[in-house]
């Protein structure tokens, strides 16, 4: 087995400076995190499409269609790959494999962005320091700045009357465990670079502009 020691980073003929120019723009991360139910899905589709109609390069990775692959759980592993596979790399949502799933998703949203893309990720991400580790990892692969976390502060209660899914019903109930907002916390952001009102009225088309504005200065070259 190979020691970290063996370990080594290799640097590319093709620098990320290269493929931003490319491009004509920066590589960014911008991290949508709220409760589920929230609208950060919603806002981060909308704010894609605008990114995309303005000429931006885009890559959209969101919490549900990452379960269907990078981490899925358990159950969607073992027919292909066997029990003991699934249970260990398959991930549930407690709060160890939560920490996984992010840290998974941070490191593949930090090789986006040093692609030059433009990359939104939508996951509740509950825990600070699951974030402020993803920062580390975005900001350390590229350079400060990258990181741009978008709260989208929208309360409990609207939250459950929403309940696209059902599935606050499905965790009052009991039949959801570690669910965010009910039997699992959730911290909210302390300094995000952008909170949103999702309790406010305003449209997610309305909202993804505003967080269009501050992104595309951000990763417009200088």
């Amino acid at each position: 087995m190979a020691e970290r020691s063996d370990i080594v980073w290799h640097d590319h003929t093709v620098s990320r400076e290269d493929r931003e120019r490319l491009l004509g723009q920066r590589g960014a991360v911008v991290w949508f995190t709220g409760l589920s139910g929230c609208g950060k899905s919603t806002i981060a589709n909308e704010l894609d499409r605008l990114l995309n109609q303005s000429g931006r390069a885009t890559a959209l990775l969101d919490g549900d269609n990452i379960r269907h692959g990078l981490c899925a759980p358990p159950a969607a592993l073992v027919d292909e790959h066997g029990e003991s596979f699934a249970q260990r790399f398959g991930l549930g949502f407690g709060e160890i494999d939560r920490e996984e799933n992010i840290r998974r998703i941070g490191s593949v949203a930090a090789l986006m962005a040093n692609a030059g893309l433009i990359t939104l990720t939508a996951f509740v991400s509950p825990y600070r320091r699951d974030r402020t580790r993803v920062r580390r990892i975005v900001e350390q692969a590229g350079r400060p700045g990258d990181f741009i976390e978008v709260f989208v502060d929208t309360p409990l209660e609207v939250c459950e009357q929403r309940d696209p899914k059902g599935l606050y019903k499905k965790a009052r109930a009991g039949e959801i465990k570690h669910f965010t907002g009910i039997s699992d916390p959730y911290e909210p952001p302390e300094s995000p670079e952008i909170r949103l009102d999702g309790g406010s009225g305003q449209s997610p088309l309305e909202m993804a502009e505003i967080v269009f504005g501050s992104v595309r200065s951000r990763t417009t070259p200088s």
